[in-house]
């Protein structure tokens, strides 16, 4: 401990007493900490740790303040350039009364009256001092990789949901994971063994979305030949998860109300009244809110689908988790396509790091895809990644870069390698082969001829 950076803290709480006690607490704990008892103070503290240059590393504020609420000491520290996380101090007794700021990007939240051992182990884990585990399981999912704080508080509001029935909605950029999160969640909840049936609602017709969710009778419609179960009824005892919900049809949005309130619908030609015994995750990757302002999108619906809204970040605020989840992913990916899997180097993992990723894992999955198409059990360095991330920038530097006959020895050599695998597994056909490669049919032709492989494996245009 004594080598260690001495964490600094800062506890917003205008009880005397409960402020005091956090203060003795967590001094005695070894932490450096700051308390201020109402919104002004707060922010003169959040401002002056970073003109000081001495950010702190976690707040702990009170929803109920005087002079404001909590929810503006959130957004000050979320403004700042050191974004420390925070946790909201709730004593309503419900986890209602924190879910607007974990919608606003709070870390977690705690409910008076506070014990000390939960205290210490959520500012432990999320001012740095506690390693968080890098792997969390769920029987027969996936996992889900990464220990950046706010990966960590997703998955610590996932255990908490997951052994309830409540709706869960959740949210997040294309690509960071949802449905993953939604087969952990019933992987953990009490209806693990009933099924999960997953409905990507941007997928489906709009004249076949009410049919698809809630069923048909026979003759309901042209081409009803035969009553059919909606997916309400194909989860029954499970979950059903709802991907893209801010894509329903308004007429949809409202029976699906009705089934969030009272459990009951009537497939699409009849008249007997079902029951629905499914619980309901929800995703979207658009913001709700805005579609509701836009008359888009029924806010009752979303108040009803908010019950435990959870945030998932885009992988650019989490870099850190980058280079043990490409290796995972890059592993996996081998292991399907039945090839030895790419080794990526310390320049491939910061290269990695560095991206924006606006796709995201998916992104990054589909690029870890291509280089194990294209490099198999070869050595990855940023400069290979970098071609097969942005082909287009990569053929236009090649159309002008010297040809591989002309010297590049080790670099030469993995070019011809590269040519050779992308040929070899596309049967010869260049223009698939080009694909694979990321480059352009017309430089692939360039490269075959300087590398004196026409009709490798066998001649195809």
């Amino acid at each position: 401990m004594s080598s260690e950076r001495v964490r600094r803290l800062l506890i917003v709480e205008d009880r005397e007493s409960l402020r005091r006690m956090m203060h003795r607490a967590l001094t005695g704990e070894g932490y450096a900490v700051e308390v201020a008892a109402d919104v002004p103070e707060a922010l003169t503290a959040l401002a002056a740790a970073e003109t000081a240059a001495q950010p702190f590393d976690l707040v702990l504020t009170d929803l109920k303040l005087p002079s404001g609420t909590g929810l503006e000491v959130l957004a000050a520290a979320r403004a700042g350039r050191s974004a420390p996380p925070v946790v909201v101090l709730t004593g309503y007794g419900t986890v209602q009364a924190a879910v607007e700021a974990m919608k606003l990007g709070a870390a977690d939240f705690l409910e008076k009256p506070i014990e000390l051992e939960p205290l210490f182990r959520l500012v432990d884990t999320l001012a740095g001092r506690r390693e968080t585990p890098s792997r969390f399981e769920a029987p027969g999912v996936s996992p889900i990789l990464g220990s950046h704080p706010r990966l960590a508080a997703a998955l610590r509001l996932l255990s908490r949901v997951a052994a309830t029935e409540s709706t869960v909605l959740l949210t997040g950029e294309s690509g960071t994971g949802k449905e993953l999160f939604a087969r952990a969640l019933h992987a953990l909840s009490p209806r693990r063994s009933g099924p999960f049936v997953a409905v990507n609602c941007a997928a489906i017709p709009e004249t076949l979305v009410e049919s698809e969710l809630f069923g048909h009778e026979k003759g309901a419609f042209t081409g009803a030949d035969r009553r059919r179960p909606g997916r309400f009824e194909l989860a029954s005892g499970g979950t059903l998860f709802l991907d893209e919900i801010g894509e329903l049809p308004p007429g949809v949005q409202a029976k699906l109300l009705r089934v969030l309130d009272d459990h009951r619908f009537e497939r699409v030609g009849g008249g007997t009244t079902l029951t629905a015994d499914a619980r309901v995750v929800a995703a979207t990757n658009r913001e709700l809110a805005t579609m509701v302002r836009a008359g888009e999108f029924r806010s009752d619906l979303l108040y009803r689908l908010e019950i435990f809204p959870i945030e998932l970040p885009p992988l650019r605020e989490r870099s850190s988790d980058i280079p043990l989840l490409a290796r995972h992913l890059a592993s996996e990916i081998a292991a399907r396509l039945q090839q030895p899997p790419p080794e990526l180097d310390p320049t491939a993992l910061d290269f990695l790091a560095r991206e924006p990723w606006p796709g995201n894992v998916r992104q990054l999955a589909n690029l870890l895809e291509r280089a194990v198409i294209v490099a198999p059990g070869a050595r990855l360095g940023a400069a290979e990644l970098s071609r097969l991330l942005r082909p287009a920038e990569a053929a236009m530097a090649e159309m002008s870069a010297p040809a591989p006959g002309s010297g590049g020895g080790a670099a030469a050599e993995a070019e011809l390698e590269r040519l050779r695998a992308a040929l070899r597994e596309a049967g010869g056909d260049k223009r698939a082969a080009a694909r694979a490669l990321g480059i352009s049919y017309r430089t692939l032709l360039r490269r075959v001829e300087q590398h004196d492989l026409r009709g490798f494996p066998k001649y195809r245009e």
